[in-house]
């Protein structure tokens, strides 16, 4: 990947050692030099003030400059004829007390990463923001660009009049530019790592508010402003505002919050001290969605106030604990979701969606303990992955349980007084929680943090002829190559058949070590229709049921008042799909049986996404169609029942649409779309059009005028991105030939083009199409890897590998490629995930075609 200095934690651990750095100034001029918006680079001159531990050394600093102006170290010049954007800048002769100055050209971002640049087609208005993590500060300014390095920073920014600019700390002042622009000078900033510095400009739309003397604004493109429903995001930033000051005992430490919903953002969003920047295309909402979006797009928000506490006010020392920033933020989101607002079945959510997410990730071949060195920073580009979110806060969720909800937070409050504005390790968390809970966490931590994959929890039950249990032991495994026996504290639920719902009886309190634990306590006891291991969801494991609370199950899942307990059957359930245990055909009759009658809207959107997964990946490919209609028929006949213009109707009438495949379901498509024939009550609005056509597209069923015909009524960005997809859709040779070469030519696309285009190259319906390409695939990754920013490149290994060529030749090619020496380790193992993945399928199709022949 290309564009900044690869960093290594020595280099980092060294340079950290020998330097402070005490204040950064930092100089932008965003315009043409005429007052209008810059095009292609913009300069920057960056005065960075620093002490040295060793007079006479030297260091460096990372530029990853399109070119050098000049560089001035205490007042003598530079030599800058070995820099690079790669290698950084060396600086010699160090003395006790240092200031550098540097005087350079950037480049504008169109791949997220740096000071992005997007042109909005509305308005024709130029937007930018930054995005630093991991380690791209540099793209903007230089710097020492390592999290505990911190230091203050005091921006100015030169921009065309009629701009706004935000950055971590409000403006103290504006005056006129010699340029015809403005200048904005903003007030000097607490201490900070670098990678949470921000600055943003553009017309922006604003809205403010203020909150417990906090200033709050929100912002988002002026093409955007109808759809930003100010008042859903200050309240549930407020309630996040009020949680988390009333649980951690400490203010939120600046004068202002804002946040920005941004377009052409790689992530969902990111923790910029006191300028949070949000994916305007997952979060702005455009047409109807469901309060599964809505759900979500609360947690993002309160999952980035989290951060700052965890991560901004006290940082990681080095990203061996990213881990710990983002576990705590999924983890503190969630708790407040379901305390502070009206989610409060947010942990059945955090399963569904974000638990299952770790357990897949912790079953690859790139497993690796929650807690793991990071020799560099291309090793920590592709650890954001649901080990360091998903399972870290599980293990957070846990600890929690063990320790006592009091206690972690005593243990919290100790913590952030201790290192507020500094860095710090789980180590020194780990010291504050023993000291408030009194328990010795060393060897839970290690149980839990340095070993990896999953284990599984298997009820092993003997009933007696009275109906009572002669025996209950919890059998618990762990994958041959990763045989840490973990202990678990979990609830068992015992369930009882009343009419069609099944209500809790008793729950015991179990923990859980070795490979067999009975459960004495349940001897003699009336057996459950359904006994339920890990009720609550208070560990992290696979789960199963035992033969005969599975049949019921089966028939009666929607019959649990709980959420959170079918949410666990579910899962249980999609996990055996994955592991070859249940034939992808029966997983789809449960859906069908049991999903229409689910409540949970979150449960419905995941458990219907699995199940189109399951056809795709997991179906013998003979009985897929069968399958398919299966479940379009399921989905068309609950979009029917489901109250007219509701989250659930709208749900099921996308799965209707990811779901038809024949002739006739696609005149169902086509009729919605045209308007002819829509069930009552369901808005066919800008996203739910673009949702039909592309599925018609994908199937040969729409044209290249009608999805210009399309996007005309729709001339935005979204719209853009949108034709775009359908575009990449259209099933002939010619059009694949043409997107590929998009994809590999040597042209740098904006990331929302690329990413349009890797969606739309290869489809579950386009299997035999694109098949020619799974060969090209290992013949190009290279490259693209090599002249790629991170987030573009990752993007391509992951949605270009030929995942949907589930065959033993697909294997083949991908051994044949990871033989090959020379592959950096993040795409060696990016690469080796899509063969995960492959395998798995393969086995499961064994299994769903074994079970059509009745074996």
């Amino acid at each position: 990947m290309a564009g900044v200095r690869n960093l290594t934690q020595v280099e980092a651990a060294e340079r950290a050692r020998l330097l402070e750095v005490t204040g950064y100034d930092i100089a932008l001029d965003l315009t043409d030099g005429a007052g209008n918006p810059g095009e292609s680079t913009f300069r920057s001159v960056t005065r960075v003030s620093f002490s040295c531990t060793e007079p006479g050394a030297q260091t460096f600093i990372e530029v990853a400059a399109a070119s050098l102006r000049s560089a001035v170290l205490n007042g003598e010049a530079v030599d800058v004829s070995g820099w690079s954007a790669e290698s950084g800048l060396v600086l010699t002769g160090l003395r006790a007390e240092n200031t550098l100055e540097v005087d350079g050209d950037f480049y504008y971002s169109a791949s997220g990463q740096g000071l992005q640049r997007s042109p909005d087609p509305v308005d024709k208005e130029i937007y930018l923001y930054s995005q630093f993590e991991t380690a791209d500060a540099q793209r903007v300014y230089a710097c020492f660009d390592q999290p505990d390095l911190k230091s203050v920073f005091t921006w100015h920014a030169t921009v065309p009049k009629h701009w706004k600019v935000i950055s971590n700390m409000p403006a103290e002042h504006t005056a006129d530019a010699p340029s015809g622009g403005k200048t904005v000078h903003f007030a000097t900033s607490p201490r900070m790592s670098t990678y949470i510095t921000a600055l943003c400009a553009g017309p922006y739309h604003e809205v403010r508010d203020s909150h417990d003397g906090i200033e709050l604004g929100v912002f988002c493109r002026a093409s955007m402003a109808r759809y930003l429903d100010s008042d859903d995001l200050f309240l549930i930033t407020k309630q996040g505002f009020d949680f988390f000051h009333d649980q951690f005992g400490v203010r939120y430490p600046l004068p202002k919050y804002d946040q920005l919903w941004v377009p052409d953002f790689n992530a969902g969003a990111m923790e910029n001290f006191g300028c949070v920047t949000h994916a305007e295309a997952h979060y702005v909402f455009r047409s109807a969605v469901t309060d599964f979006e809505y759900e979500q797009r609360a947690n993002t928000i309160l999952h980035e106030l989290a951060h700052m506490w965890f991560g901004d006010l006290v940082t990681m020392r080095w990203w061996n604990d990213l881990w710990l920033n983002e576990s705590f933020a999924e983890w503190a989101s969630h708790w407040c979701n379901s305390r502070a607002t009206r989610f409060t079945d947010a942990w059945t959510t955090f399963l569904s969606v974000r638990k299952n997410w770790g357990y897949r990730q912790d079953q690859l071949s790139s497993t690796h303990p929650v807690y793991t060195e990071m020799p560099d920073l291309e090793a920590v580009e592709v650890n954001f992955d649901g080990i360091t979110y998903a399972k870290g806060a599980s293990v957070l969720k846990q600890l929690v349980a063990y320790v006592g909800e009091e206690p972690f937070l005593a243990g919290l409050r100790a913590y952030f007084g201790k290192h507020a504005w500094g860095n710090a390790t789980f180590d020194d968390l780990l010291t504050e929680l023993e000291a408030a809970s009194g328990r010795e966490l060393r060897k839970f931590a290690a149980q839990w943090l340095e070993t990896a994959q999953v284990n599984t929890l298997r009820p092993v039950v003997e009933i007696g002829a009275d109906g009572t249990y002669r025996s209950v032991v919890v059998r618990q495994d762990a994958p041959a190559g990763y045989p840490t026996m973990r202990t678990h504290r979990v609830g068992v639920g015992l369930y009882d058949l009343d009419g069609d719902r099944l209500v809790r009886r008793e729950l015991v309190g179990i923990d859980i070590a070795g490979d067999q634990t009975p459960v004495p306590a349940l001897t003699g006891t009336r057996a459950a229709d359904v006994l339920l291991l890990n009720d609550d969801d208070l560990t992290y494991a696979k789960l199963r049921l035992d033969e005969s609370s599975m049949a019921t199950v089966v028939q009666h899942i929607a019959g649990f008042d709980s959420s959170l307990a079918r949410a666990l059957c579910w899962a249980a359930a999609w996990d055996m799909v994955r592991d070859a245990e249940l034939a992808a055909r029966d997983y789809i009759a449960l859906v069908a049986a049991g999903l229409p009658a689910e409540k949970d809207i979150n449960l419905v959107t995941a458990t219907l996404r699995q199940a189109q997964s399951a056809l795709v990946l997991y179906a013998d490919p003979q009985w897929a169609p069968t399958g398919f209609a299966m479940l379009a028929a399921t989905a068309r006949a609950a979009v029917a029942a489901a109250a007219p213009g509701s989250g659930f109707q709208l749900a099921w009438a996308r799965a209707y649409a990811a779901t038809a495949r024949g002739t006739e379901e696609l005149a169902v498509l086509r009729g919605w779309l045209d308007g002819t024939a829509t069930p009552d009550g369901l808005v066919v609005d800008t996203e739910l059009r673009w949702t039909l056509l592309q599925q018609l597209s994908a199937q040969g069923g729409a044209t290249e005028e009608e999805i210009e015909a399309e996007l005309h009524g729709d001339r935005t960005a979204s719209g853009e991105r949108e034709a775009a997809l359908a575009r990449a859709l259209m099933p002939t040779p010619e059009n694949k030939a043409r997107v590929w070469a998009q994809l590999t030519g040597d042209e740098k696309l904006p990331n929302w083009l690329s990413r349009s285009l890797l969606q739309g190259f290869q489809t579950s319906t386009q299997v035999e199409l694109t098949a020619p390409y799974a060969a090209k695939f290992f013949d190009e990754v290279g490259p693209v890897w090599s002249r790629s920013d991170s987030e573009p490149a990752q993007e391509f290994v992951t949605l270009a590998y030929p995942t949907y060529q589930v065959s033993d030749q697909t294997i083949a090619l991908t051994d044949a490629w990871l033989a090959r020496d020379g592959h950096p380790a993040s795409l060696r193992r990016l690469v080796a995930e899509g063969r995960d993945g492959v395998s798995r399928a393969l086995r499961a199709r064994a299994r769903d075609t074994a079970a059509g022949r009745g074996e």
